[in-house]
């Protein structure tokens, strides 16, 4: 199991629990204008898990990691999260992540590591790679679990 699998698994173990404590109020709070409070940070963990699955899924089956963007902003806005009941966001978030950890497990060691000289993961990566350098699925896929462990830090939990 590549470790940024059990990271994501761990992270969602400890997680889950810390988000249930958390009031339908404090989930609702904005740290400041214009930041997205704990309900629109998991909805758009859940966007980003929504766009990723398939794009780790599609990986497998063609020769560079070129996929589409989103708007983030438009789709946390377009969703209401902020008005969302606070137990259906959490259980989806948990859901949807535990399994996209089944697939990165899933996914062969030869296929992970194999170079790709075409990507846009330096739109699409929370940490992007110069789009000259080749990048592989692996990266792409531990990215994602940083990206989802920096935002669960914004809302006061830190996973490790």
């Amino acid at each position: 199991m590549p470790e940024y699998v059990a990271e994501l698994i761990e992270a969602i173990e400890e997680a889950t629990p810390a988000l249930k404590k958390m009031s339908d109020e404090q989930s609702r709070l904005r740290p400041a204008p214009g930041k997205w409070c704990a309900r629109e940070i998991i909805g758009h963990l859940i966007d980003s898990a929504s766009n990723n699955h398939q794009r780790f899924v599609r990986a497998q089956f063609q020769d560079d990691l070129v996929f589409s963007g989103y708007e983030q902003d438009a789709w946390v806005s377009v969703q209401r999260y902020r008005d969302a009941p606070w137990e259906e966001l959490i259980a989806l978030w948990r859901s949807f992540n535990l399994h996209i950890a089944r697939i990165m497990d899933l996914v062969p060691k030869d296929e992970r590591v194999r170079p790709r000289a075409r990507h846009n993961l330096d739109e699409l990566a929370w940490k992007p790679i110069p789009r000259a350098e080749p990048a592989t699925l692996d990266y792409f896929m531990s990215d994602y679990v940083a990206h989802l462990k920096h935002h669960l830090a914004q809302i006061g939990i830190r996973p490790d």
